[in-house]
């Protein structure tokens, strides 16, 4: 498997550290580039060469918020390939509704323990790799809580 190229922007460094953590637990190679706002990781996006592979992304940031971040790659064809993890705390039906109206790619309710955190993102990344396309050319949206 190839070494995967992700964003992770939070602005809890906490949250950060114990992704980057779990993630280094976890038998998919990859290497995580973070942020603490939106708007860095809007302006790190526009100059990355390459693109990243996926972006996981807090709702409640400074700045520019998940909802903002996911509005402006989504309008812009260079970043279609990306995909785009929402990760926040809460889980209300009507905001995930309108993330997969947005063109987030998963919606995952950020776990309570540690082993739920390395389960949660083994299987986001899983079904990133195994996503098959679906008739409009996007991956299936998928909810991880």
């Amino acid at each position: 498997m190839k070494n995967l190229n992700l964003y992770l922007a939070d602005d809890d460094n906490d949250d950060r550290e114990l992704f980057v953590e779990a993630l280094s637990e976890i038998d998919i190679p990859t290497t995580v580039t973070q942020f603490d706002n939106g708007v860095d990781l809007m302006d790190d996006l526009f100059s990355a060469k390459p693109l990243p592979d996926a972006i996981y992304l807090d709702l409640n940031m400074p700045l520019m918020n998940g909802f903002e971040c996911l509005t402006d790659i989504r309008n812009f064809q260079r970043f279609d390939a990306i995909k785009v993890i929402v990760y926040s705390t809460f889980h209300r039906d009507r905001e995930v509704n309108q993330l997969q109206t947005d063109g987030a790619n998963q919606y995952i309710q950020k776990p309570t323990s540690f082993e739920d955190l390395k389960i949660m993102l083994h299987k986001s990344l899983e079904s990133m790799a195994s996503a098959s396309t679906t008739e409009e050319g996007n991956t299936p949206f998928v909810i991880l809580v």
